[in-house]
C-alpha cells in the first residue's frame, strides 16, 4: 500500500486484476444495460443483499442433494425437454436480453420481448437498415434476444451439456420472416469465446403454431458471424446462449411469438452432419 502511489500507470491496473475478481470486457463494445440499475438506498441494497444470500444456500442446498442421490438423471427418447419456457411470469422474460443495433449506435432499429395475453413472448420490433452516416458503420439493420448464462448456486457460470440429444425443437408463431438461430459455444481457452452455430429458421404467416424441429447436424460452424471453411459439427457438450436474430435486410415491422424452446433425443435421426469437411490444409 505505501508504494502502490509511486508505480506505474500499468503496474497498477495489474495489480488491482491480480486483487479483485473484476474481469474488463473484452469485445470493446460499451456496457449495455437491458435495464438500468437501480439506484437504492444503504439498507435496501442490504436487505436485497440478505435475500440474494438466503436464495443461494437454498439452490446450494438443493445441488448438494441432486448430488447425493444414485439415481442418475435419465432422459427418454422421442420426447421434448423444455429449456425455455415462457410461462406468462416475469421470471421467463428475465431469462433473455435483448438488443438491436440502436443500442449502440449502429443503427436505427428497435426490439422488445414482451409477454402477450396468453402468457407467450413476442419478439417484436421496427427493423431498420439505414446506415448512420458516421463514417465507420457500414452495414445496419439487426435485432436479437440471448438467452442469459446459466448459473449454479452462487453465480457461478456453467455450460449446458446436450451430448445425450441431436435435436433443437421451438413451439412459434412467426411473420413469414427468416429467422437466424444461434448457439454459442464456451470452451476452456477463450479464444473461442466468438465460436457460434447458426441456422436460418424460416417461419409461415397466419394465425397457427409452427413446431420447428432442427437436427444439430444442420447447424453451421462460423466465428464472428462469417461462415468457417473448416466445418464441424456442433460441440453440444459446452453449449453457452442460445440466441434469435433477425437480420434480413428487409425494413419494416417484425413479430415472433415463442412458446417454448426444447431439446430432444430423435431416434429416427443417423446423421451427424449434414455438410462437406474439406480439409483446407492440403
Amino acid at each position: 500500500n505505501i508504494m502502490f502511489p509511486f508505480l506505474n500507470p500499468r503496474l497498477r491496473i495489474l495489480l488491482i486484476n491480480k486483487r479483485t475478481i473484476f474481469e474488463p470486457p473484452r469485445s470493446g463494445y460499451p456496457v449495455v444495460y437491458d435495464k438500468p440499475p437501480e439506484n437504492l438506498r444503504f439498507l435496501a441494497r442490504f436487505r436485497r443483499a440478505c435475500q440474494e444470500w438466503k436464495s443461494e444456500w437454498n439452490l446450494y442446498i438443493q445441488e448438494f442433494k441432486a448430488k447425493l442421490t444414485l439415481n442418475p438423471k435419465c432422459f427418454v427418447q422421442n420426447e421434448d425437454d423444455i429449456i425455455w419456457k415462457f410461462d406468462g411470469t416475469k421470471k421467463s422474460l428475465d431469462q433473455w436480453i435483448v438488443n438491436s443495433d440502436q443500442d449502440y449506435s449502429h443503427g436505427y432499429s428497435t426490439a422488445k420481448l414482451e409477454l402477450s395475453s396468453h402468457g407467450t413472448g413476442i419478439f417484436h420490433g421496427i427493423l431498420d437498415t439505414r446506415v448512420p452516416k458516421d463514417g465507420r458503420t457500414v452495414r445496419s439493420g439487426y435485432c436479437n434476444i440471448t438467452s442469459v448464462r446459466k448459473c449454479k448456486s452462487f453465480k457461478r457460470k456453467i455450460l449446458l451439456d446436450w451430448t445425450n440429444y441431436n435435436e433443437l425443437v421451438l413451439r412459434i408463431r412467426g411473420d413469414g420472416r427468416c429467422y437466424m438461430l444461434n448457439l454459442l459455444c464456451g470452451q476452456y481457452f477463450d479464444i473461442t469465446r466468438n465460436y457460434a452455430f447458426h441456422y436460418v429458421m424460416y417461419t409461415r404467416g397466419g394465425p397457427h403454431w409452427q413446431v420447428v424441429r432442427i437436427p444439430f447436424a444442420k447447424f453451421l460452424f462460423a466465428s464472428k458471424g462469417v461462415i468457417d471453411d473448416m466445418q464441424f459439427p456442433l460441440t453440444s457438450h459446452c453449449i453457452k446462449n442460445f440466441g434469435i436474430t433477425l437480420a434480413d435486410k428487409k425494413p419494416g415491422p417484425f413479430k415472433l411469438e415463442i412458446d417454448h424452446i426444447s431439446i430432444c433425443m430423435n431416434s429416427n435421426l443417423f446423421e451427424t452432419f449434414a455438410y462437406e469437411m474439406y480439409d483446407i490444409h492440403k
